[in-house]
């Protein structure tokens, strides 16, 4: 993309005043900008990998008949946070 966006809240001094009143040591209000984009754009990656991976899992137990109950994955998740304090004590 060659096109140059300037973020409308660059025009807003209220919100400029604010921004730079949380900078650290040597950031600048772009670079909080540009942290703040990317750090939003891999959240949304995360959140559509995680639906993608809910709904595969709702297909696969329609299709297989398998279903768990809360206290089913809680147990599991239980016995491998036992398994691995185990494993950490020896």
């Amino acid at each position: 993309m060659n096109e140059t966006v300037k973020p409308s809240v660059l025009d807003d001094e209220e919100f400029h005043t604010a921004a730079e009143s949380v900078l650290r040591e040597g950031e600048t209000v772009a670079d909080l900008i540009d942290r703040s984009a990317r750090a939003e754009v891999e959240y949304r990656r995360d959140q559509a990998a995680f639906i993608a991976r809910g709904i595969a899992a709702l297909e696969e137990a329609e299709r297989t008949g398998v279903w768990y109950t809360t206290e089913d994955v809680l147990s599991m998740m239980r016995a491998k946070l036992d398994a691995a304090k185990a494993a950490q004590g020896k």
